[in-house]
């Protein structure tokens, strides 16, 4: 307690500072620290928390260290205190390359009797420039404004935009020095005691001295939501050994030994995990996300699934998976994680068991085992659901950490899963249904039909039955599978049915016989339509019936009928004119956007498919080795269109990933966070942030600029006649 002759000092060196903010800070402040710092430092603290303002959430005083060393210096931050706030300032001491080396953190205790007056914080480090580095005036006058940005957050609630600017920030920092944080994935220890204080559970940590070691600490308690009342930091040589006197959120000791140990772990995860927070595309997102892991952790009823989780993340492998993952996709956290969380780790642990290209035959077999074992119909369409989640999930994983799945390998086994899946769910569906009805046959189209499936790709379907009398039943049938596969409005596996003859005024599925009236040259099927037919491909259900579609449709679409040049080249505009707003980029549709370079191919395989029958196919990469083979394509055409496809369609599945949303293809501001992260998710991980994000700019606009170059010489000027 502040004995009466030094509160008589200090109120003397106060002299023309308001006398009720000195009472208020002496009657308030934690009694500890008085005994810590002199009554000339306790003036100039005082000093600086009277000038605190609504402008002015912090104060900084910067001086040299007590040891008068270069590269030593003494930070003094004074503030309002805020939910986070203390591993705020630690996250920012790191960004700027300062090792703290000791440090004194104290908070008001008590609130004001009588009044809502708020509470302050003192916080002193002494720290060190880590070699090479400097922290002159202009960067110190950096670090206070971007101190009084995170703050000015905190003050209106708004801790989780704080800690992810601050993520980002500290990350940024990071890469551009190229600092190493494995030191991070060394063992803390850490002991709980509630005797040492009345008030405050006392946490000693003690661990190797590593780089941002201090934040990571700091930030996990904040992230747990535990109140840090006051913080003694001591280094000695490479070890550090500090003193947290914390409370629950409800500021209560943490005195269970369960909800300790659960602290314990948290302490420990989230350590090992801002270890890996440059590996991941939006650091932010992924320390976001891991808080929410840890509370679903939390909740889990079975007391070994923490520690299942620990031993398998105490794996370096283990803990970059999941930083690239959460760090990755809300979508694809909101839709999996968070629905089907107590599958993740069994799905995790199989990760590194699971095919690049998972064959057919084996997600057969394992979908009708598990079938197999279900006696309901409701019950087989949950198993059928859950192993389309599961493997999508695996899918997905593996596409984001294993840069050896191409786009090609991903469409494919995503293409192979949605085959099975479809023929399983028709096979059930028209048992449940009676069945003894005749063949029916399911084909795809679009990006199904051409196996170039990515994230969030739809299923679009064209149901074709060869019994006529039974056309009602097929109708329910189609509307049945349409229904028992589950998915999302505009997510992965969500089927379409809007490519059937007459489109949504159409019969469901539609007879043979139908079929081939309305895909005809007097039928009344619409120039789009036979183009559209290119993708179309047999997947499920009787194979015949299948082959004869395919058989027709090679027969009309590449009937050699004139092809009307003028419609197409309208439609492009339109499409160019009508679906990209001003300003906008559409990877999809603006000029030079992928479908540039889809329909350069579709162009080409209607031209010459009468003639040459090895181009009549759905996939486009497969068409254009074709038509390079014929030299209906130079080489020079060739290899440009093919690399711009691939770089395309990688952006595409970049920005897929992240929105779970295959209609929302327009490229994010340049200059946003989105855009930056999308950079580093494609490799662009130059050591400054916005120097990747410029690159991957400048490599969209040459490379849609290159297609759409290519798209007007090819097309634009053709007549019927010409090819």
């Amino acid at each position: 307690m502040i004995t009466a002759e030094s509160k008589q000092t200090i109120e003397s060196l106060c002299a023309g500072i308001d006398k009720d903010a000195v009472q208020d800070f002496l009657v308030r402040m934690d009694e500890d620290y008085f005994t810590t710092f002199s009554p000339e430092e306790i003036s100039t603290h005082i000093r600086m928390t009277s000038e605190l303002d609504p402008k002015h959430r912090v104060r900084v005083r910067v001086t040299p260290g007590p040891s008068r060393r270069d590269g030593e210096f003494e930070i003094v931050i004074v503030g309002f205190d805020y939910l986070s706030e203390f591993s705020i300032f630690c996250g920012v001491l790191s960004a700027f390359r300062l090792n703290i080396r000791s440090g004194d953190i104290y908070s008001f205790a008590r609130n004001a009797p009588g009044r809502a007056l708020p509470r302050k914080i003192v916080d002193v480090f002494t720290v060190e420039v880590k070699a090479g580095e400097t922290f002159e005036e202009a960067k110190q006058r950096e670090f206070e404004h971007e101190l009084q940005t995170l703050a000015q957050l905190l003050a209106t609630g708004a801790v989780n935009e704080a800690r992810e600017r601050l993520n980002r920030f500290l990350i940024e920092r990071i890469e551009r020095m190229n600092e190493e944080l494995g030191g991070l994935l060394s063992p803390v220890k850490i002991e709980f005691d509630n005797q040492l204080s009345a008030d405050w559970t006392v946490m000693d940590v003690r661990s190797e001295d590593t780089f941002a070691f201090l934040y990571a600490v700091s930030n996990a308690l904040a992230m747990r939501g535990i109140y840090i009342h006051e913080v003694k930091i001591r280094s000695s040589g490479d070890q550090v050994m500090d003193q947290f006197f914390i409370a629950d959120r409800w500021g209560r000791k943490i005195e269970d030994s369960r909800e300790q140990e659960r602290l314990r772990m948290a302490v420990a995860m989230i350590k090992q995990f801002t270890r890996f927070l440059p590996e991941a595309p939006d650091p932010a997102k992924a320390m976001r996300h891991f808080d929410q892991f840890l509370d679903k952790v939390d909740k889990i009823a079975e007391d070994e699934f923490p520690y299942r989780i620990i031993s398998f993340l105490a794996e370096r492998e283990g803990m970059n998976m999941l930083a690239h993952l959460l760090g990755s996709s809300d979508f694809l956290w909101d839709d999996f994680l968070g629905i089907h969380f107590t599958d993740l780790l069994p799905v995790l642990e199989d990760f590194a068991k699971t095919e690049l290209q998972p064959a057919k035959d084996s997600f057969r077999r394992q979908l009708q085992q598990l079938l197999d074992q279900a006696s309901t119909f409701e019950e087989k369409k949950r198993v059928l659901n859950r192993f389309k989640d599961k493997q999508v999930f695996l899918i997905d994983v593996k596409h984001l950490l294993e840069p050896r799945v191409t786009p090609t390998g991903f469409s494919q086994a995503l293409t192979n899963l949605a085959e099975v899946v479809i023929d399983e769910a028709a096979t059930v569906c028209y048992e449940h249904l009676g069945g003894q009805h005749g063949p029916f046959t399911i084909c795809g189209l679009g990006k199904f039909g051409g196996r170039e499936m990515g994230y969030a790709s739809d299923l679009e379907l064209l149901f074709v039955h060869d019994a006529p009398g039974s056309t009602p039943f097929f109708e329910s049938l189609a509307r049945q599978v349409s229904e028992f596969i589950e998915a999302r409005s505009k997510g992965i596996f969500h089927i379409d049915l809007r490519l059937r003859p007459y489109g949504e005024k159409g019969a469901l599925s539609t007879t043979f016989e139908q079929l081939t009236k309305y895909y005809s040259v007097n039928g009344p099927a619409a120039p789009f339509e036979r183009q559209a037919l290119i993708k179309l491909r047999w997947v499920a259900g009787d194979e015949a019936l299948g082959r004869r579609v395919e058989a027709h449709r090679d027969g009309f679409t590449y009937s050699g009928d004139p092809w009307n040049w003028e419609n197409a080249m309208h439609l492009r505009r339109r499409q160019t004119r009508e679906l990209v707003k001003p300003g906008q980029t559409n990877v999809k549709y603006s000029p030079g956007g992928i479908i540039d370079v889809e329909y350069a191919v579709q162009y080409l395989q209607l031209l010459n498919g009468k003639d040459h029958p090895e181009v009549r196919v759905p996939n486009t990469l497969e068409a254009l080795d074709q038509l390079r083979r014929l030299q209906i394509i130079r080489e020079a055409d060739y290899i440009m269109l093919h690399a711009s496809y691939l770089f395309l369609r990688n952006l595409i599945d970049a920005l897929r990933i992240v929105r779970g949303d295959a209609s929302d293809l327009v490229l994010p501001e340049e200059t946003s966070e989105e855009f930056k992260s999308m950079a580093r998710r494609l490799g662009y991980r130059e050591r400054d942030r916005r120097e990747g994000a410029a690159k991957l700019a400048a490599d969209i606009r040459e490379t849609m600029k290159k297609v759409h170059d290519y798209f007007l010489m090819r097309f634009d000027t053709l007549d019927a006649n010409a090819g």
